[in-house]
């Protein structure tokens, strides 16, 4: 067991930009909710799924909406800190410990805030090994594991208890209510016990953000290139090297939708790339080819400073390498890909996987 605090807090927020995908949210701004409710109620400490009982009642915490959105506005600490003991109330369960949902983005971290307000351990695991835009998109789906019973609420004061008979149904729902509150929300959901989470979990996402994080502060320290740095570390495949020339985006059902044109810098002088994204880079096209996609991660990096780029905040003129990453096992599998390969998103292309690339 780990003791997260403020400095440990830092490099997770740092490394889950990467395992974001392009989105997520920005993890900055759950940073600082969690940042705030460690200071409250002290460092929270993080548990190996390995460490948990079977009996053990354990549910991911996420929040829903466009990542767009929370450049404006920001999220709120109570709908974090009340939306598990609504949970509570709704299912009569205690729950012993709470997960994030993705290693990626906003929801890496948020899961801290609710965690010291609660006075429960975080589980270092996560559903997904990076993000993924749609709620039925986690691991625990691929072993029939179910979204509900599950409780989202927003800053409106508003609470939904819902049940569905899939998981994509519960997406629909919630969803629609999300954009109804304003694509900012809180949820508590797929509960499970501790034997189900073992089976189902990606194992230690929290502690793969945080070495992430630690590898790029590392290399900035030691005037050395971040990004080659976490390729390294990673097992990261260089996609391109590039300046963003034009970005189209909009928010559209709940989504950041569009894509970011880029030409080529150094050795990719003359070539151009295509990031395709939905909340998260889904698509990487290099001079009109396919060279990565979902469900492996595609991450645009600032070239010197390593800085990842959401897909939110991408704009004319930053200078990026665009890196891939091989994705978590339980995502190469047949099932996995149906369920978060590129034409599960409306692309007519099949999974390309990013070590298939050679420059």
């Amino acid at each position: 067991m780990l003791l997260i605090d403020e400095a440990a807090l830092d490099d997770i927020t740092l490394g889950s930009t990467v395992l974001g995908a392009g989105g997520g949210g920005d993890p900055y701004v759950g940073m600082l909710l969690a940042r705030d409710a460690i200071r409250r109620f002290g460092p929270v400490p993080l548990v190996p799924l390995d460490e948990i009982a079977d009996d053990a009642n354990i549910v991911f915490i996420a929040g829903m909406g466009a990542p767009g959105v929370l450049i404006e506005k920001l999220p709120r600490a109570a709908e974090y800190e009340r939306v598990l003991r609504e949970l509570e109330r709704f299912t009569g369960i205690t729950f012993d410990y709470v997960c994030p949902a993705e290693a990626g983005g906003l929801n890496a971290v948020t899961p801290f805030a609710t965690a010291a307000a609660a006075g429960v351990p975080v589980v270092d695991a996560d559903g997904m090994g990076r993000a993924f835009p749609h709620l039925e998109m986690v691991t625990p789906t691929l072993y029939g594991g179910s979204a509900t019973p599950m409780v989202m609420v927003d800053e409106h004061g508003n609470n939904m208890y819902l049940t569905t008979e899939a998981n994509p149904w519960a997406e629909s729902y919630a969803r629609a209510a999300a954009v109804a509150s304003g694509a900012n929300t809180a949820m508590a959901l797929y509960p499970m016990t501790g034997a189900q989470a073992k089976e189902r979990l990606v194992r230690g996402a929290l502690t793969v953000a945080a070495e992430i994080g630690r590898t790029i502060k590392q290399a900035r320290v030691d005037h050395v290139s971040p990004v080659d740095a976490v390729l390294e570390n990673q097992n990261g495949v260089l996609l391109f090297r590039g300046k963003v020339e034009q970005v189209e985006r909009r928010n559209e059902g709940g989504w950041t939708i569009g894509t970011a044109n880029l030409s080529g810098l150094d050795e990719d002088r003359g070539l151009s790339f295509v990031l395709h994204f939905q909340n998260e880079n889904l698509v990487a096209e290099r001079d009109g080819a396919i060279v990565a996609t979902t469900p492996d991660l595609i991450m645009a990096m600032e070239l010197d400073s390593g800085q990842p780029i959401p897909a939110e905040e991408i704009r004319y003129g930053y200078r990026v390498a665009v890196i891939g990453l091989p994705s978590d096992p339980h995502w190469r599998t047949p099932a996995g890909i149906d369920l978060s390969g590129p034409r599960r998103f409306g692309y007519d292309w099949d999974f390309v996987p990013v070590e298939g690339f050679r420059r």
